[in-house]
């Protein structure tokens, strides 16, 4: 389990390396061609997408392993089951609201494009 685990984030990690390396790359370009703006905003596609494909799976596991203990508390003690589950719905709002930070971030980068600048100069 964990091998797989590493190696996922390993592959993940190349990944974000090579469209790192692609949007570093359009900085060589003349400011002329705005081919570099074009490969920025697909990198800047891409890692949001890829950012947001993480998150949502970490929360979803966040999640699963909130309500796995939840349950088993309420299974050990059903007279606290009232404020067990007020205590979950609290938990599970505040991990939802990680990917919702991600998709913020990731909106913020597909349409706000604020490195551009620092990438194609005169973008």
């Amino acid at each position: 389990m964990r091998l797989k685990l590493v190696a996922s984030l390993m592959i993940v990690g190349a990944i974000v390396l090579v469209i790192t390396t692609v949007a570093i790359g359009a900085e060589a370009k003349p400011p002329e061609e705005k081919g570099g703006a074009s490969t920025f905003f697909l990198a800047s596609v891409i890692t949001a997408g890829f950012a947001m494909a993480i998150a949502s799976a970490a929360a979803a596991i966040g999640q699963s392993k909130a309500i796995v203990a939840a349950l088993d508390g309420i299974a050990r003690q059903p007279g606290a089951a009232g404020r067990i589950q007020i205590a979950m719905i609290i938990g599970l709002a505040m991990i939802e609201s990680l990917a919702i930070y991600v998709l913020l971030v990731a909106l913020i980068l597909f349409f706000a494009n604020p490195f551009i600048k620092y990438i194609i100069p005169g973008a």
